[in-house]
């Protein structure tokens, strides 16, 4: 009998959920200190998952969730270039 493999479930920064990995989407912060939606989840740097909702944005904007597990503060220009990319995969 085969073991079940186990789902990687990672927490919403905005809603606090627990989630399957694969339904979030991939904030990363890289060495660089440059803030980026990863969309493949393999690239180097410190990670933050959000549901792919504007809603979770907004809440993790307004509890700074982003903020505290990027351990970096985050422009108002890099928000606003979140919500426009989660807007066109809201769209798809």
């Amino acid at each position: 009998m085969k073991a079940k493999s186990k789902i990687p479930m990672r927490q919403c920064t905005g809603c606090r959920e627990m989630k399957n990995k694969k339904e979030m989407i991939r904030i990363l912060k890289t060495p660089e200190d440059e803030i980026v939606l990863d969309a493949t989840g393999k690239k180097n740097g410190r990670g933050a998952y959000l549901c792919p909702s504007g809603e979770c944005l907004a809440k993790a904007r307004k509890n700074h969730g982003l903020e505290r597990s990027l351990k970096a503060a985050i422009p108002d220009e890099v928000f606003e270039t979140l919500e426009k990319e989660l807007n066109a995969i809201e769209q798809q």
